[in-house]
């Protein structure tokens, strides 16, 4: 008999009770871990971590309207737009109306923007965006599941009290 079959590891044990605050504390760990990689990212390439954002998803499909890049980052249009604008100004990205209709505002990369987005540190995205984005997608969904369960129970206790809902969960 080899000696993983006479000795057979003992199953996992969980290194620590499940409560409210236990859960609570992986929040703060996922939150400040997104707010330091984001500052990070501002101190290395000027610019910050949402912005470098934008300029990854404008990488990866140029001519976005601000809307489809306002959707694409899960952000307001008016947030979209002010960011936008901050690019622009910073000579790292450029509007262009079409012809046919110049209220649309497609928006590319200048080679600036490209130059920074090449030399930026990643994930472009974000340390959270991009976790989410590889887990599995029945863990995706499960996840999902769970944090909407959680904002019922907040929008219940906070009946009254003045909580904004969020676009997506309504």
């Amino acid at each position: 008999m080899s000696q993983s079959q006479s000795n057979p590891k003992p199953p996992m044990e969980k290194s620590s009770k499940v409560t409210p605050l236990s859960v609570l504390q992986r929040f703060r760990v996922l939150i400040r871990t997104a707010q330091r990689h984001s500052q990070w990212i501002e101190r290395q390439s000027g610019v910050t971590g949402a912005q470098l954002w934008a300029l990854q998803e404008l990488s990866e499909a140029p001519g976005l309207r601000v809307g489809e890049l306002a959707n694409r980052m899960a952000l307001h249009q008016s947030t979209a737009s002010n960011m936008i604008d901050r690019l622009e100004t910073g000579s790292l990205i450029r509007k262009e109306r079409t012809s046919a209709d110049q209220r649309v505002v497609r928006l590319y990369l200048t080679e600036e923007g490209a130059a920074l987005l090449a030399r930026a540190p990643s994930p472009a995205r974000g340390v959270l965006p991009e976790a989410l984005r590889l887990l599995e997608q029945d863990d995706l969904a499960k996840l999902q599941a769970e944090l909407d369960a959680l904002l019922k129970q907040i929008k219940h206790l906070d009946e009254g009290f003045g909580m904004q809902p969020l676009p997506f969960t309504e």
